[in-house]
């Protein structure tokens, strides 16, 4: 939950009971491992388990979310069953809206027609990229148009779009990564994730890395382009709901045979942001870095609202130690400012 924006997400996790694709980076095994459609009292047990701690809290929206990757891929009647259960809970009005993910090529007007029925708020596509190399290298068993074509009625149908991207899938490149962005930030969608590809063990893409066709980007080249993307999605207003992957069982620095799993992968990424831009400032107030150095001991202050603070640290201090030997002179504080916006750091005079 995000307590900045008192959003409240309620997550039902659904079996890929109807996805017709092995995608090299999933793990099929274990996603399958649960081959029985989740019960109708799994998931009120569920909603009722979240529901008993969030209500009364003044939240301003609270959703119930499908996730899984293919929900719209299920047959329509289970489909169907999970969205009357959702349901019951906005006629009550105890949540607001029903939330969920999904393929790009399963999406159809009878699809979206009965989304609607039962008001679904957003729907999220695992759209990955827009390169359509990288999407048949990954065998997503889709092309590029069918994401287009999806957006283009998600949207029509007036429900919130969401972009999920990958980094560094086979074929990629910074370029068609940076790219995937801009043709996001252009679709102009509500909200939006970026995820760097994991190596998982028994996976496709473990067997094209041991056999040396495929090179994971890793944490630092990962972090490096997800910023870049961060910034143009950021100047497009679009929500980035999330950067990096949460840990579970399936991931975790050690089952990331690529070693690209980072547990604080935001802010890394958020990090290498206020660094970037309280070093422009520097910069562009002293007119170098060797005016900088020059100065002998001087003092800056920097602030940002409360909430980026550590992002001016740091991933563990990484920011404070970066400064620290590029510039051993300069001393620098942080403060806050709740007038300034979010991941935005301001050099003070």
């Amino acid at each position: 939950m995000d307590s900045m924006k008192k959003h409240a997400i309620i997550p039902i996790f659904i079996p890929h009971l109807g996805c017709p694709h092995s995608c090299v980076f999933c793990d099929q095994n274990a996603i399958t491992a649960r081959k029985q459609p989740v019960s109708e009292k799994e998931i009120t047990d569920t909603i009722e388990q979240w529901l008993s701690t969030i209500e009364g809290r003044g939240l301003d929206k609270v959703e119930i979310s499908f996730y899984g990757g293919s929900f719209t891929a299920i047959p329509l009647e289970l489909q169907t069953k999970y969205l009357e259960i959702g349901y019951r809970y906005v006629r009550a009005g105890r949540v607001n809206s029903l939330h969920l993910s999904t393929r790009p090529d399963y999406i159809d007007d009878e699809i979206l027609t009965n989304l609607k029925k039962y008001e679904v708020g957003a729907v999220e596509l695992g759209v990955q990229s827009f390169d359509d190399e990288v999407l048949e290298k990954s065998q997503r068993g889709h092309t590029a148009d069918a994401v287009f074509d999806a957006c283009r009625l998600i949207s029509e149908y007036g429900f919130d779009l969401g972009i999920q991207l990958m980094v560094g899938l086979p074929g990629d490149t910074k370029e068609k990564d940076i790219r995937s962005a801009e043709i996001t930030a252009g679709l102009r969608p509500s909200l939006a994730r970026i995820y760097p590809t994991v190596v998982l063990k028994g996976t496709a893409l473990a067997e094209m890395m041991a056999a040396g066709e495929y090179t994971p980007p890793g944490v630092e080249k990962a972090a490096d382009i997800t910023k870049d993307m961060y910034r143009i999605l950021s100047a497009a207003d679009i929500e980035i709901m999330r950067v990096g992957l949460k840990s579970t069982d399936l991931i975790t620095p050690g089952t990331d045979l690529g070693g690209t799993y980072h547990p604080a992968f935001r802010q890394l990424v958020e990090g290498m942001i206020a660094r970037e831009d309280m070093e422009t400032a520097l910069l562009q107030h002293f007119g170098s870095a060797e005016k900088i150095r020059e100065s002998g001991h001087i003092s800056v202050t920097f602030s940002s609202c409360e909430r980026c603070i550590s992002n001016m640290s740091g991933h563990k201090g990484m920011n404070r130690k970066y400064f620290s030997k590029k510039y051993p002179d300069l001393k620098i504080h942080f403060c806050s400012d709740n007038d300034i916006a979010d991941n935005t750091y301001i050099m003070v005079e």
